[in-house]
């Protein structure tokens, strides 16, 4: 049988993009989020991450899975003296509480051998006017490095792929107005097929030495 993958924020952006991937190459997709994906073949739960319910109703049929992609964000910008907690709030929700809830939800279900990757992001490692964002996508590499070490034993990979600017809706999303986008410096914005290719690279037999790693693709604006 083909190989399963849960892979969350399906319908829209870079989740989009390694949903469309993961069916090329064969695997089955359970895909969670709050709309329907326009890709037929996904095994599609409605569920909002931000809701632990949801995330575990979301799953919890699934006996066995081969890999685990958490896509599901979202991003709010204010520089220091404008910051909002409920933003936090909101961000920690669904970059790390639902990627927590999901894991362990499904940490015995992952077979020997399997895969788990959490989308982080460039600024993890600080940004101005970014400070909240950038904590909750900083948890991301605690828990996998963390993860990794416990899931080792079973030769399941724990990885964070961070990407620099990509060209999703999430770049003009008025949340992040006081952030505007900048061009990395390779010319352009980092395409969605790009990360999901490297997901696909680390879910795939190449990727099974790589663990407890952040591996960021950004066009240059790390430099």
């Amino acid at each position: 049988m083909s190989p399963l993958a849960v892979v969350t924020g399906c319908s829209s952006g870079i989740g989009r993009a390694v949903t469309a991937h993961l069916l090329d190459q064969g695997y089955r997709v359970r895909g969670l989020s709050r709309t329907a994906p326009d890709l037929p073949a996904v095994d599609w739960v409605a569920a909002d991450l931000a809701d632990a319910a949801q995330v575990v109703e979301g799953v919890e049929d699934l006996e066995s899975v081969d890999a685990v992609v958490h896509c599901a964000g979202f991003q709010r910008t204010n520089p220091l003296g404008s910051l909002r907690a409920e933003d936090l709030r909101a961000m920690f929700d669904v970059h790390v509480a639902a990627a927590a809830l999901l894991v362990d939800t499904l940490a015995d279900r992952v077979v020997d051998g399997g895969r788990v990757v959490l989308l982080g992001s460039r600024t993890m490692v600080g940004v101005a006017g970014k400070s909240q964002y950038a904590a909750t996508k900083a948890a991301l590499t605690g828990l996998s490095r963390s993860w990794a070490q416990e899931l080792a034993p079973r030769r399941i990979t724990v990885n964070v792929v961070a990407p620099g600017p990509t060209a999703t809706a999430m770049t003009h999303d008025p949340g992040r107005a006081s952030t505007p986008v900048k061009v990395p410096p390779l010319g352009a914005l980092v395409d969605p097929a790009d990360v999901a290719a490297l997901v696909g690279f680390l879910l795939g037999p190449a990727g099974r030495s790589v663990t407890g790693q952040a591996v960021v693709v950004c066009g240059g604006a790390s430099l």
